[in-house]
């Protein structure tokens, strides 16, 4: 098992209790109403703010370096920490509904400390909390503030986000197409100043890919949904949100934890960075590379690793992402590129963004493939053709994720409808039977608008299901605009 596998194996959810969280929880919401307090009667200077705020970081730091997160969720009258509900009682009640109320202020419905916070960073973080909020703009005036403060270690959602959300509305569908719309936008940013030798923001790419897991977490149908936005002429943004998209996809799949789902999502992100060094003759060449072509083409997973490694702005030195992108080529069997000399085995991580920018790569239109093969033939060829290099275990768990249709494969049912699929089955025997939004009527005349049916659904009489996939088309073939049906 190799070093990073070792870093990031985890067990199942559920086998070992959290013992003690329950009252680090309390004892954190205690140190966090007492640093507000202190702050609205004493100046910043007076000893018992700056004792109460070192309580605070200490706290915080060391939930950190115990849990590998520290997040505060606030559900109505519900304190979470780390997916944990706090049992509160009377004693404690009015204190944590102070603190809870400061928040709500705000409409802060989450509140994330990252690791690496400074002491320095508590006191202007507090201090927004204690202003009045913008009465018509409460959230987005707290982050207005908050950019423009010296903290750089604070996650916020509002309160609107963190509810359990129903995938089949629209405010679900218009969260996650804000959330990609800004990722792109990021993605844009990022690799474009890279190629012009620009400094790079890296706390707006943390702040996307935190965005990314969240959506993951919380609404993941319509986040999957999103990365059928597939235009040619953004496709290096586009791919490089995708995969980190699906990559979250297996890592949650394989029981990582949220700060490991940030690690791998950072890395997904950047996997194709060093490309950014290459002739973009080369990198946006229509048809075959040539010999020559093809032997500078390879070189961008070394680029790709030296740069992560001279990257600025990362409070660590960001060794998982570099090991992301220097190996997402090597394939299992180390037949891939860059070649080896010694004997290794690639990352875990490294083999999630290989199968991650695969399947994303194989159903997207670039300059050197015009017709994009359907998403589920790209599953089959990754699952049954070893000569491709994935781990198969990997690519069985995206199968579990996007289920034999993945989001976005066009369909003919036994009705002779054809649609479009936008969910998958979560019930892993039932796979084959997704949701899909219907296009066409049996006569192939289009709907005014698609018509969502669940393919599970049973015809009463016979017992049978009412429609069935027959086949996966092109999308081409039958003019669909997969996004516009989904999106």
């Amino acid at each position: 098992m190799s070093l990073e596998e070792r870093s990031t194996v985890v067990r199942p959810a559920g086998t070992q209790p959290r013992i003690g969280l329950q009252e680090e929880g309390r004892k954190l919401l205690s140190h966090f109403y007492a640093a507000v307090r202190a702050l609205k009667l004493y100046p910043l200077e007076n000893d018992a703010v700056q004792q109460a705020l070192r309580e605070l970081h200490e706290r915080v730091t060391g939930l950190l370096s115990r849990e590998g997160v520290a997040e505060l969720r606030v559900v109505g009258d519900f304190f979470f920490l780390n997916e944990t509900r706090l049992r509160l009682d009377l004693s404690n009640f009015s204190t944590f509904g102070a603190f809870a109320r400061v928040l709500a202020e705000h409409r802060i419905g989450q509140l994330e400390v990252e690791r690496g916070i400074q002491l320095s960073e508590w006191a202007p973080f507090l201090s927004l909390l204690l202003r009045k909020p913008d009465p018509d703009r409460p959230f987005e005036g707290f982050m207005e503030r908050l950019a423009e403060a010296p903290v750089e270690h604070f996650h916020l959602l509002p309160d609107r986000e963190v509810q359990v959300l129903d995938m089949e509305t629209e405010e679900a569908k218009q969260v996650a197409k804000r959330t990609y719309a800004q990722s792109v936008q990021t993605a844009r940013d990022v690799l474009s100043d890279l190629r012009v030798g620009r400094a790079v923001n890296v706390r707006k790419v943390k702040r996307a890919v935190q965005g990314i897991v969240d959506q993951v977490l919380s609404n993941e149908p319509s986040i999957m949904a999103m990365t059928t936005l597939k235009e040619f002429d953004d496709y290096t943004f586009t791919h490089s949100v995708n995969v980190t998209i699906f990559s979250v996809i297996i890592g949650q799949r394989l029981g990582l934890r949220k700060n490991e789902l940030y690690e791998l999502g950072l890395g997904a992100l950047f996997h194709d960075i060093g490309k950014t060094r290459l002739p973009e003759e080369v990198v946006n060449k229509a048809g075959t590379l040539s010999e020559e072509e093809w032997t500078i083409m390879q070189e961008h997973p070394t680029e790709g690793l030296l740069m992560l490694f001279q990257l600025h702005g990362f409070t660590d030195v960001p060794y998982r992402q570099m090991l992301m992108a220097y190996e997402h080529h090597m394939k299992v069997d180390l037949t891939g590129y860059p070649s080896n000399r010694r004997e290794r085995e690639p990352g875990l991580f490294s083999r999630i963004v290989a199968v991650a920018d695969a399947f994303d790569a194989g159903t997207s239109v670039r300059s050197y493939q015009y017709k994009p093969w359907p998403p589920d033939a790209v599953l089959r060829e990754m699952r049954d053709n070893p000569k491709r290099g994935f781990d198969p275990i990997l690519v069985k768990t995206l199968i579990n994720a996007t289920g034999v249709y993945p989001v976005g494969t066009v369909v003919v049912l036994d009705t002779m409808e054809v649609g479009v699929v936008s969910e998958a089955n979560s019930n892993p025997k039932r796979m084959h039977q997704p949701k899909v939004r219907l296009v066409t009527d049996p006569m192939g005349v289009p709907h005014a608008e698609p018509v969502t049916v669940d393919l599970e659904e049973v015809d009463p009489d016979s017992g049978d299901p009412r429609r069935s996939v027959i086949k996966t088309v092109t999308a081409e073939k039958y003019g669909i605009q997969v996004s516009d049906v989904l999106v």
